[in-house]
């Protein structure tokens, strides 16, 4: 018999706290080395900071991927475990790993195939096509380290084991920050390598991240057993795990897709508006960073205590995410409101950038005052086993709401219109999600421990 795990003991206050702290800090990292590496790109020139902004659609599939898949992991992982049924908690380590693997092989196709036709369907400046093949075709071929770090570190938060996954995505963080300026610009005798230099940096980070995570999973994280001898990818697991995983796979992606198109939007007034969006997206996760690690210290403890019939206990753990991602965003809302030219000045903007920039900001982040209570509504819906309510609150939020009213608002002429689209997409979503979360508050939460 193996003892009851902390998150179906300890108090909910205390162990939100205590398994989101560490990814909050984190994510704060990763959100700090992918502000300052758009920061190093910009000193090269704003050619290559537009050239990073345009591959972001293509990194944000990469992310969906790794990790959606990883959600689905990590909610089935820690139901098994509440449910006492160990041997599966175990397959589903194993086929997730292995899922992996089959993640990195898609994307190393995109990477030879893809990146170039993809640049070219969003500019004509041959700069700009040369530094985004470069940066991309990197990111996507050596992508393995990515999609291993995100599995890996899932099996330690499944577990509760939050502290190991901060000290993977940390280290992975510094040196990344570390070789950024070395292999960007070219110092301690290494030839000058530009935004290709970037790419390589954030790659070694993710790598050794990976090996990290599997030595933490290995030597620390006794409540999964990984065997790969005899290792068969089974079918009814994976479905399983794509059950949950599926739909926040589809929900990133859709970002994906409105990124792209906003591109397309953008760049028809001007390349340095595509520039200021993608800017916006690095300081953007520096708020919602810290959502998404609250996030994933909220979803195993849901998926556990669901699976373990404490009714109470979920409903605790929800009421105190909402609350503290409310006040997160709050926080970022006045950052971004009070000081948008200073954070665009970090940036080496341009006069012409800023003169877009300052009101894109602030128009904008007018969505955090409802985003906060419906990311964590999204990851409550995929814990509980159903994820395809945040799949249709993100198609209808950026497909059929935030694009059609960007490019209806494009038509008029200024720039500075489009950005509405944003928080007017927003009113859209939070409308979606609260009925959501009301509808599966009658149908799973209020039954969860019946008989």
């Amino acid at each position: 018999m193996q003892q009851e795990n902390k998150m179906g003991i300890m108090p909910v206050n205390r162990l939100l706290i205590s398994m989101s702290l560490p990814m909050m800090i984190s994510m704060l990292v990763q959100a700090l080395y992918n502000i300052v590496d758009s920061i190093f790109v910009s000193r090269v020139s704003e050619n290559a900071l537009t050239a990073v902004s345009m591959a972001f659609p293509i990194q944000s599939l990469m992310i969906a991927v790794g990790v959606g898949t990883s959600v689905g992991i990590n909610a089935l992982l820690s139901r098994s475990l509440g449910e006492k049924e160990y041997e599966r908690a175990n397959k589903v380590a194993e086929n997730g790993i292995f899922l992996a693997g089959v993640s990195y092989v898609l994307f190393l196709f995109i990477g030879i195939f893809v990146t170039e036709p993809f640049f070219k369907s969003q500019t004509g400046i041959k700069e700009i096509l040369d530094y985004g093949v470069a940066y991309l075709r990197i990111c996507c071929c050596a992508s393995f380290g990515i999609f291993f770090q995100c599995t890996l570190e899932r099996l330690l938060q499944s577990t509760g084991k939050t502290l190991f996954t901060m000290v993977t995505q940390g280290l992975g963080a510094v040196i990344n920050l570390i070789l950024d300026p070395i292999l960007i610009f070219g110092y301690f005798g290494l030839p000058a390598m530009g935004v290709a230099g970037a790419a390589l940096a954030t790659v070694i980070g993710q790598v050794i991240a990976a090996i990290l995570a599997l030595y933490f999973n290995l030597k620390y994280n006794g409540e999964i057993k990984l065997a790969i001898k005899g290792f068969r990818p089974s079918i009814p697991i994976i479905g399983m795990i794509y059950r949950v995983g599926l739909p926040s796979i589809v929900v990133q992606a859709i970002g994906s897709v409105m990124t792209y198109g906003m591109n397309l939007i953008l760049v028809s007034f001007t390349e340095t508006a595509t520039t200021v969006f993608g800017v916006y997206f690095k300081l953007q996760s520096f708020v919602f960073m810290p959502v998404f690690g609250l996030n994933n210290g909220m979803v195993p403890i849901i998926a556990y205590n669901y699976g373990a019939g404490k009714k109470d206990r979920v409903i605790k753990t929800i009421k105190y995410s909402i609350l503290y991602a409310i006040c997160i965003m709050a926080v970022g809302l006045a950052v971004m409101e009070l000081f948008p030219g200073t954070l665009l000045g970090f940036f080496d903007a341009s006069p012409t950038m800023l003169e877009i920039g300052i009101p894109a900001l602030r128009t904008i982040c007018l969505s955090f005052l409802f985003a906060g209570f419906c990311i964590v509504s999204g990851s409550v819906f995929q814990a509980l086993g159903n994820g395809l309510y945040s799949m249709v609150v993100s198609i209808a939020r950026q497909l059929l709401v935030l694009l059609p009213v960007a490019f209806l608002l494009s038509r008029l002429g200024k720039v500075e219109y489009v950005w509405w689209a944003f928080p007017i997409a927003e009113l859209v979503s939070v409308s979606m999600t609260a009925f959501f979360l009301v509808k599966i508050y009658k149908k799973v939460i209020c039954h969860i421990g019946e008989k």
